[in-house]
């Protein structure tokens, strides 16, 4: 019994049949995607510097100057437990400010978008 092969697809694999209109690859193309990552990187990537330098302060600080994170500032409490508290109280501070600037600016041009893509099949 002889099974019957399949001939390979003639569709070259960058064709608009592997990819239809209102796929990533057309989104990702669209200028308005390119406005959108370029405002999220206009804020993330600055945010995550100030708080990676932050942190790196922090580490610096307790290696190199442990007579001055070893401050008494009340009972038995010293500089380094507070300033390794404020890395916490910073990461939420961070988050809160990410989330109103994301609900502001970031989330309702991402929707727009993606209406658009969604209801006329293309991002143009």
């Amino acid at each position: 019994m002889t099974t019957s092969r399949r001939s390979p697809d003639p569709t070259p694999p960058n064709s608009e049949v592997d990819h239809p209109v209102g796929s990533y690859l057309e989104v990702a193309d669209s200028p308005e995607f390119e406005a959108l990552r370029r405002t999220f990187r206009r804020f993330v990537f600055p945010m995550a510097a100030l708080f990676l330098a932050w942190y790196l302060l922090f580490v610096l600080l307790s290696i190199y100057a442990t007579d001055f994170m070893g401050i008494e500032v009340f009972g038995n409490i010293h500089l380094g437990l507070i300033i390794g508290l404020l890395q916490f109280v910073s990461t939420f501070a961070i988050t809160t400010v990410y989330a109103r600037w994301a609900d502001r600016r970031f989330d309702p041009a991402a929707a727009e978008l993606a209406r658009r893509v969604h209801l006329t099949g293309d991002a143009r």
